[in-house]
């Protein structure tokens, strides 16, 4: 009794904070929780005109269409192919950069490197999209006009399979470098600079105290992030995927997003597309669940 009469002083005491909660709250519920209640499409043969308790159960059926179907093992094995690569290229590199940053002495050269990594990331995918085939194309990409400049043949990077994990992961780099540092930034600001000064006093190298003070200081963060990512490593955007793809290089681009997008919504496959999604969304959660089990048990550092 005692306990719920604090409760409800302080709820008093902060309700305006209460409140301000209140909407991003119901944002939640309307858009994440709410629509959960559409999975049931995956186990129905899905008629609109017929609505959800009106279209017939199937049970797991559209599951075992695309565990059986010709497409499974290429959009498997390319959504995880491009996630690891972008994961194992793509992760390291804001760190990396983050740390050099945290090095330089200029705080205006420091504010000007920040703020030209940053702007790649405000660029719509179209625009990226658009940089690439520039870049890239075969007649007149620079790339290609370097190449016959200095007595070698020209390439079809836009439409041989073989570039288009390399294009797109490395695209994706150059967008979201600046922007995925911040964090770290962030972190690294917020280690006591006693430690660098007693380091420097010991005689320790700048090395030595990015390893020995810089990354142990931003570990934890790491970590976390990590975890993100591999929380969501069967997750890619197809907008990007859907705009450098084509018939040519279906081969090494089709992933689950696009096949999605492919079946329900061109192909009005409801049913299907859900079950596709379903299954994506079930191996995030496993794959999130496992990492973060790794992570406490290793490094003692997880989400929950």
């Amino acid at each position: 009794m005692l306990m719920s009469r604090k409760k409800l002083n302080l709820f008093r005491s902060y309700w305006d904070l209460y409140l301000m909660m209140l909407l991003p709250i119901l944002w939640y519920i309307v858009f994440c929780y709410a629509p959960m209640y559409g999975i049931q499409i995956a186990f129905r043969d899905y008629m609109p005109s017929r609505g959800f308790f009106g279209s017939r159960f199937v049970g797991m059926k559209h599951f075992f269409r695309f565990f059986n179907s010709f497409y499974f093992g290429r959009v498997l094995r390319n959504t995880l192919s491009i996630n690891f690569y972008s994961l194992f290229v793509g992760f390291p590199i804001p760190i990396i950069f983050a740390l050099l940053l945290n090095e330089l002495k200029s705080y205006r050269y420091k504010k000007l490197v920040q703020n030209i990594t940053y702007l790649p990331h405000f660029l719509s995918t179209v625009v990226v999209v658009s940089i690439i085939s520039m870049l890239f194309s075969l007649d007149t990409g620079i790339v290609n006009i370097f190449l016959t400049a200095t007595g070698k043949p020209s390439r079809d990077f836009l439409i041989n399979p073989r570039y288009f994990q390399h294009l797109f992961v490395w695209s994706g780099i150059w967008t979201n470098m600046g922007w995925d540092a911040i964090i770290y930034i962030a972190a690294l600001a917020g280690v006591d600079p006693a430690l660098y000064e007693a380091a420097t006093i010991d005689g320790a190298s700048r090395w030595q105290k990015i390893r020995y003070i810089s990354v142990p200081s931003i570990m934890p963060t790491i970590i976390i992030m990590l975890l993100l990512r591999c929380g969501s490593i069967m997750n890619i955007g197809y907008e990007k995927i859907l705009l450098m793809q084509n018939s040519l290089n279906m081969e090494t681009s089709d992933v689950i997003s696009t096949f999605v997008y492919r079946v329900g919504i061109l192909g009005a496959e409801y049913s299907f597309a859900s079950a596709v999604g379903l299954f994506n969304s079930i191996c995030n959660f496993i794959l999130l669940l496992v990492t973060n089990q790794a992570a406490k048990r290793f490094g003692g550092t997880s989400l929950w």
